[in-house]
């Protein structure tokens, strides 16, 4: 009797910390870039977030910009069976689709920031089947939202002629944002996009391609940017051009403390509102909810997470004077 008593006693005391690790998990942020700000205040988000929870740890892996970098850190954490999750902020919103597919076939949650995974960009709901939370807005609605304010501003100029500034049209994401500018402008007659420079998300990128813009076109009205920091290396090029920086309107994207402060002094007219550390916080409690064996929505919205217009202007600024950006820039 004693015997049984000291065996069920021991599987007892065995069994207790085998079942508290069961339920410790690893989370896995493929960030795009490491380096990109953005990323970095999405991390920052789940790192918060995480730190709410016990049983909870995270790492961030670069993606370099490569989509082949982040297709190979998604085989190796489905193959390597260290992680319980993955949230990821995809280069490649296509091509990655196939490499989350298997890892979710192997029992890892994955959730997306920034933009859904798919073939269908404006499609949020979940295109690799198992993919448990998409954290993200729409692309063409902050970039018909950006092409608008354009719009507004041109009204009485003509002709208004119009620099745009992407990131890299070799990423999916990117390419739409472009074709909906151009959809956009394209149909008033006033408008003439006179070129378009990619800036990689680069302030020292940027500013090399509005140098070589300016040469070609000096005479600009408008700089329409789907990044603050591109505005923030065309800002340079503009000044060493000889032009005066608050004659001209410009709109970025990803409303960064930078943005906040040349909005608020003038230099700069608006940008899109993002809120990167939001997302993060939101995807990281959604995949440990799922991991839980909670029920989570497919898709969260970014703009349900703050509320402000998808074009924060001076105006807006100057009437919420307490308003804090979630990332630096």
């Amino acid at each position: 009797m004693k015997t049984a008593l000291t065996a069920a006693i021991l599987s007892s005391a065995l069994a207790a910390p085998l079942a508290a690790h069961a339920e410790d998990y690893n989370i896995a942020f493929l960030a795009a870039s490491s380096q990109n700000g953005f990323n970095q205040a999405i991390y920052a988000g789940i790192e918060e977030a995480a730190a709410k929870y016990d049983n909870v740890k995270t790492q961030i892996f670069d993606g370099e910009f490569s989509a082949t970098a982040q297709f190979s850190q998604v085989e190796d954490i489905a193959a390597g069976g260290k992680f319980d999750a993955i949230i990821i902020t995809p280069n490649d919103t296509v091509g990655i689709a196939t490499a989350l597919e298997e890892a979710i076939k192997a029992g890892v949650k994955v959730g997306t920031t920034l933009f859904p995974v798919g073939p269908e960009l404006s499609n949020m709901e979940p295109q690799v089947p198992g993919l448990t939370v998409t954290v993200a807005s729409d692309p063409v609605v902050g970039a018909t939202a950006q092409a608008d304010a354009v719009v507004d501003y041109c009204a009485d100029k003509d002709p208004c002629k119009v620099v745009v500034l992407i990131g890299q049209l070799i990423y999916p994401f990117d390419n739409l944002r472009n074709d909906t500018y151009k959809k956009i402008l394209g149909e008033h007659d006033n408008i003439e996009i006179v070129a378009t420079g990619e800036g990689n998300y680069s302030p020292q990128t940027s500013m090399v391609a509005m140098q070589d813009i300016l040469q070609a076109h000096p005479d600009i009205d408008v700089v329409l940017s789907n990044a603050d920091q591109h505005l923030m290396g065309a800002e340079i090029a503009i000044e060493d051009a000889g032009l005066d920086m608050s004659e001209l309107y410009t709109i970025g994207g990803g409303l960064n403390q930078i943005a906040v402060d040349a909005i608020k002094a003038g230099t700069w007219s608006g940008t899109l509102a993002q809120f990167p550390k939001s997302e993060g916080e939101a995807a990281l409690d959604a995949v440990v909810k799922a991991l839980n064996g909670e029920t989570v929505p497919t898709w969260i919205d970014e703009y349900s997470l703050r509320q402000t217009p998808k074009i924060v202007t001076k105006e807006w600024l100057d009437a919420n004077p307490d308003f804090e950006p979630e990332w630096q820039g």
